[in-house]
Parts: C-alpha cells; structure tokens; sequence
C-alpha cells in the first residue's frame, strides 16, 4: 500500500507544479491579449483621427461628416479605457478625449478646429499601446 500512497503523492505534486506553470501563461496571454487589443484600437483611433482632418478640410461641403467620425472616436476611445487598467493608457486616453471635446466645440462654434493636439493624444496612445 505504502507505494501506491507514494504515487498519489507524486502525481498530486506533479499536478500542482502543472497548475503553477499554466497560471502565469494564463496571465501572460492575458496581458498580451490586452496589449493587442489596445495597439489595435490605437490603430483604429490614429485612421478615425486622419478621417476627422480629411472631413474637416471638407467641412464646408458636409460639416456633418466630422460629427459622425467624432463620435466614431468617442467610441473606440470607451473601448481603449474599458480594455485596458494602463495608467499610461488611461492619460493618454484623456489627453485625446480632452483634445477631442476641444475640436468639437470648435466646430459646433463654426470654427476650423486645431488638430494638432488631437495627433499628438492619438500619438500618445499609440506609443503607449505599442506592444
């Protein structure tokens, strides 16, 4: 009896050291996962940004294309900070939404918005999602 109570010893050890290899792979795909998400939705806000120059160089012809991309943007900034815990993530997040509401009350004023802070935030974002 005495090695088969071994046997079971050594499997439940073996099976725990299994255990404590996959949990950080888990977490390491997790954080991985994460990262691509980010990096991807940084992509997807740096074509939404040069969307939003193109329609507002045509602003004069449609004004109503750059409240369509703008809301784009405020979408896939949500989803940037509900992915992701990143303080370097979340500031930058902020710094875009803060250069984002600045272009927009410019162009409900009438006026031609200043986009350069708007590249520099999504710039922002995507160096810090970069994998």
């Amino acid at each position: 009896m005495a090695p088969r109570h071994r046997h079971r010893r050594t499997t439940a050890v073996t099976a725990l050291a299994a255990v404590a290899l996959i949990v950080p792979v888990t977490v390491s795909c997790s954080a991985v996962e994460k990262a691509l998400d980010c990096a991807q939705l940084a992509v997807e806000i740096s074509n939404d940004v040069d969307n939003l120059q193109e329609a507002l160089t045509g602003a004069a012809v449609n004004p109503q294309d750059a409240d369509k991309i703008l809301d784009a943007l405020d979408k896939d900034i949500d989803k940037v900070g509900d992915r992701t815990d990143s303080a370097d993530v979340g500031k930058a997040v902020d710094d875009l939404q803060k250069a984002l509401d600045n272009v927009q009350k410019s162009v409900d004023s009438g006026k031609h918005p200043d986009m350069t802070p708007v590249r520099d935030a999504a710039g922002e974002l995507t160096g810090v999602c970069s994998p």
